[in-house]
Protein backbone atom coordinates (compact mmCIF):
# COMPACT_ATOMS: atom_id res chain seq x y z
CA UNK A 1 0.00 0.00 0.00
CA UNK A 2 1.53 3.59 -0.58
CA UNK A 3 0.68 5.11 2.70
CA UNK A 4 0.86 8.57 1.58
CA UNK A 5 -1.43 8.40 -1.22
CA UNK A 6 -3.51 6.21 1.02
CA UNK A 7 -3.44 9.61 3.94
CA UNK A 8 -4.34 11.59 0.76
CA UNK A 9 -7.32 9.52 -0.75
CA UNK A 10 -8.55 9.32 3.09
CA UNK A 11 -8.47 13.32 3.32
CA UNK A 12 -10.35 13.90 0.00
CA UNK A 13 -12.69 10.89 -0.34
CA UNK A 14 -14.25 10.78 3.13
CA UNK A 15 -12.67 14.23 5.20
CA UNK A 16 -13.68 16.59 2.62
CA UNK A 17 -16.55 14.90 0.95
CA UNK A 18 -17.93 15.93 5.10
CA UNK A 19 -17.92 18.88 4.47
CA UNK A 20 -14.80 19.61 6.65
CA UNK A 21 -13.29 22.13 4.39
CA UNK A 22 -10.96 23.91 6.74
CA UNK A 23 -7.61 24.11 4.75
CA UNK A 24 -5.29 24.16 7.91
CA UNK A 25 -7.72 21.01 8.98
CA UNK A 26 -6.75 19.09 5.63
CA UNK A 27 -3.96 19.45 5.68
CA UNK A 28 -3.10 18.56 9.08
CA UNK A 29 -5.03 15.47 8.73
CA UNK A 30 -2.61 14.61 5.39
CA UNK A 31 0.58 15.22 6.99
CA UNK A 32 0.30 13.46 10.15
CA UNK A 33 0.81 9.74 10.10
CA UNK A 34 -2.21 8.51 11.28
CA UNK A 35 -0.78 4.74 10.47
CA UNK A 36 1.48 5.53 13.29
CA UNK A 37 -1.02 5.76 15.94
CA UNK A 38 -3.38 2.93 14.89
CA UNK A 39 -2.66 -0.95 16.60
CA UNK A 40 -0.29 -3.19 14.53
CA UNK A 41 -3.37 -5.39 14.25
CA UNK A 42 -5.23 -2.86 12.64
CA UNK A 43 -2.95 -1.41 10.42
CA UNK A 44 -4.65 -2.22 7.25
CA UNK A 45 -7.79 0.00 8.49
CA UNK A 46 -5.60 3.14 9.24
CA UNK A 47 -7.18 5.00 6.60
CA UNK A 48 -11.05 3.70 6.49
CA UNK A 49 -14.01 5.23 8.26
CA UNK A 50 -14.04 3.36 10.96
CA UNK A 51 -13.68 3.00 14.61
CA UNK A 52 -10.49 0.68 15.12
CA UNK A 53 -9.99 -1.45 18.49
CA UNK A 54 -7.52 0.15 20.63
CA UNK A 55 -8.11 -2.24 23.87
CA UNK A 56 -10.05 -1.39 27.19
CA UNK A 57 -13.68 -1.25 25.20
CA UNK A 58 -12.37 1.81 23.35
CA UNK A 59 -11.56 3.04 19.61
CA UNK A 60 -9.83 5.70 17.29
CA UNK A 61 -12.32 7.96 16.48
CA UNK A 62 -12.88 7.78 12.87
CA UNK A 63 -11.30 10.65 10.62
CA UNK A 64 -14.46 12.13 9.41
CA UNK A 65 -15.19 12.51 13.25
CA UNK A 66 -11.15 13.91 13.46
CA UNK A 67 -12.04 16.28 11.01
CA UNK A 68 -15.25 17.71 12.19
CA UNK A 69 -13.83 17.91 15.71
CA UNK A 70 -10.89 20.04 14.36
CA UNK A 71 -12.88 22.28 12.06
CA UNK A 72 -15.36 22.91 14.73
CA UNK A 73 -12.55 24.19 17.63
CA UNK A 74 -10.70 26.54 14.83
CA UNK A 75 -7.81 25.88 16.45
CA UNK A 76 -5.04 28.42 15.69
CA UNK A 77 -1.40 28.96 17.20
CA UNK A 78 -0.32 29.49 20.49
CA UNK A 79 -4.13 28.54 22.00
CA UNK A 80 -4.36 25.96 25.13
CA UNK A 81 -6.31 22.99 24.30
CA UNK A 82 -7.96 20.51 27.03
CA UNK A 83 -8.50 17.08 25.06
CA UNK A 84 -10.45 14.57 27.31
CA UNK A 85 -9.39 11.10 26.08
CA UNK A 86 -6.50 10.71 24.67
CA UNK A 87 -6.27 7.42 23.51
CA UNK A 88 -3.91 6.95 20.67
CA UNK A 89 -2.34 10.20 20.30
CA UNK A 90 -3.68 10.78 17.03
CA UNK A 91 -6.02 13.65 17.55
CA UNK A 92 -3.44 15.34 20.14
CA UNK A 93 -0.30 15.09 17.54
CA UNK A 94 -3.07 16.87 15.18
CA UNK A 95 -4.06 19.69 17.25
CA UNK A 96 -0.11 20.48 18.22
CA UNK A 97 0.35 20.45 14.55
CA UNK A 98 -2.08 23.11 13.91
CA UNK A 99 -0.53 25.15 17.01
CA UNK A 100 -2.05 24.41 20.06
CA UNK A 101 -0.86 23.65 23.43
CA UNK A 102 -2.20 20.48 24.06
CA UNK A 103 -3.17 19.25 27.80
CA UNK A 104 -4.55 15.54 27.36
CA UNK A 105 -6.02 13.52 29.67
CA UNK A 106 -7.12 10.09 29.94
CA UNK A 107 -8.20 7.09 32.29
CA UNK A 108 -6.22 4.45 31.53
CA UNK A 109 -2.70 5.12 31.96
CA UNK A 110 -1.98 2.05 29.60
CA UNK A 111 -3.01 4.44 27.21
CA UNK A 112 -1.05 7.38 27.73
CA UNK A 113 2.73 5.28 27.80
CA UNK A 114 1.18 4.23 24.22
CA UNK A 115 0.43 7.87 23.38
CA UNK A 116 3.50 9.29 24.66
CA UNK A 117 5.31 6.62 22.50
CA UNK A 118 3.41 7.51 19.40
CA UNK A 119 3.41 11.63 19.84
CA UNK A 120 7.68 11.18 20.53
CA UNK A 121 7.74 9.18 16.96
CA UNK A 122 5.98 12.00 15.11
CA UNK A 123 8.03 14.87 17.40
CA UNK A 124 5.01 15.86 18.27
CA UNK A 125 5.78 18.29 21.16
CA UNK A 126 3.71 21.00 23.41
CA UNK A 127 1.99 17.98 24.71
CA UNK A 128 1.37 17.20 28.40
CA UNK A 129 -0.24 14.32 29.32
CA UNK A 130 -1.75 13.40 32.75
CA UNK A 131 -4.19 9.98 33.97
CA UNK A 132 -7.49 11.20 35.15
CA UNK A 133 -10.95 10.38 35.54
CA UNK A 134 -12.64 13.95 33.41
CA UNK A 135 -16.22 13.00 34.65
CA UNK A 136 -14.17 13.54 38.58
CA UNK A 137 -11.81 15.92 37.89
CA UNK A 138 -10.54 18.63 35.72
CA UNK A 139 -6.89 20.49 35.82
CA UNK A 140 -7.19 23.46 37.80
CA UNK A 141 -6.53 25.99 34.81
CA UNK A 142 -8.84 27.16 31.81
CA UNK A 143 -8.35 26.78 27.90
CA UNK A 144 -9.21 28.64 24.48
CA UNK A 145 -10.75 25.10 23.43
CA UNK A 146 -11.52 21.75 25.05
CA UNK A 147 -12.64 18.34 22.64
CA UNK A 148 -14.59 15.73 24.82
CA UNK A 149 -13.84 12.76 22.74
CA UNK A 150 -16.25 10.29 24.43
CA UNK A 151 -20.42 10.77 24.19
CA UNK A 152 -21.98 12.38 27.30
CA UNK A 153 -25.66 10.66 28.26
CA UNK A 154 -26.01 14.74 29.85
CA UNK A 155 -24.06 17.83 29.44
CA UNK A 156 -21.63 18.47 32.11
CA UNK A 157 -21.42 22.16 32.55
CA UNK A 158 -17.98 21.91 34.26
CA UNK A 159 -16.70 21.33 30.69
CA UNK A 160 -18.19 25.17 29.77
CA UNK A 161 -16.20 26.35 33.29
CA UNK A 162 -13.05 24.89 31.76
CA UNK A 163 -13.30 27.49 28.86
CA UNK A 164 -11.79 31.01 28.90
CA UNK A 165 -13.80 33.68 28.07
CA UNK A 166 -14.44 33.16 24.26
CA UNK A 167 -13.23 29.56 24.37
CA UNK A 168 -15.11 26.90 22.13
CA UNK A 169 -16.30 23.41 23.52
CA UNK A 170 -16.88 20.13 21.40
CA UNK A 171 -19.18 17.62 22.88
CA UNK A 172 -21.17 14.53 21.65
CA UNK A 173 -24.59 14.81 24.29
CA UNK A 174 -27.08 11.82 24.09
CA UNK A 175 -27.92 8.34 24.03
CA UNK A 176 -27.92 6.07 21.24
CA UNK A 177 -28.83 6.29 18.73
CA UNK A 178 -29.85 9.91 19.29
CA UNK A 179 -26.87 11.66 19.92
CA UNK A 180 -25.78 15.31 18.75
CA UNK A 181 -22.52 16.93 18.04
CA UNK A 182 -22.03 20.39 19.87
CA UNK A 183 -20.38 23.47 19.28
CA UNK A 184 -20.27 25.82 22.77
CA UNK A 185 -19.27 29.16 22.99
CA UNK A 186 -18.24 30.61 26.17
CA UNK A 187 -19.02 34.28 25.98
CA UNK A 188 -18.88 35.20 30.31
CA UNK A 189 -18.89 34.02 33.40
CA UNK A 190 -22.26 32.50 33.12
CA UNK A 191 -23.17 32.88 29.38
CA UNK A 192 -22.62 30.49 26.77
CA UNK A 193 -23.73 29.76 23.52
CA UNK A 194 -24.87 26.14 22.02
CA UNK A 195 -24.94 25.36 18.29
CA UNK A 196 -26.11 21.82 17.23
CA UNK A 197 -23.49 20.40 14.43
CA UNK A 198 -24.65 16.96 13.60
CA UNK A 199 -26.56 14.03 14.23
CA UNK A 200 -24.24 11.28 15.41
CA UNK A 201 -23.20 7.94 17.61
CA UNK A 202 -20.16 8.02 20.03
CA UNK A 203 -19.18 5.84 22.70
CA UNK A 204 -19.65 6.92 26.14
CA UNK A 205 -16.59 8.50 27.93
CA UNK A 206 -15.68 6.11 30.62
CA UNK A 207 -18.41 7.52 33.46
CA UNK A 208 -19.98 9.67 31.38
CA UNK A 209 -23.28 7.60 31.14
CA UNK A 210 -25.99 8.16 34.04
CA UNK A 211 -26.18 5.21 36.54
CA UNK A 212 -29.80 3.29 35.79
CA UNK A 213 -32.77 4.16 37.76
CA UNK A 214 -33.94 1.28 39.69
CA UNK A 215 -38.06 1.66 40.24
CA UNK A 216 -39.50 -0.50 43.04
Amino acid sequence: MNIDYARQQMVQQQVRAWEVLDDAVLRVLAEVPRERFVPDTYRSLAFAETEIPIGHGEFMLTPVMEGRILQALGIEAEMSVLEVGTGTGFLTACLAALGADVTSLDIHGEFLSLARRNLDSVGADRVELHEMDATAELPERSFDAVAVTGSLERFDPRFVHALNPGGRLFVVVGTAPAMEARLIVRDGDSDWRSTALFETVLKPLVNGEEPPEFLF
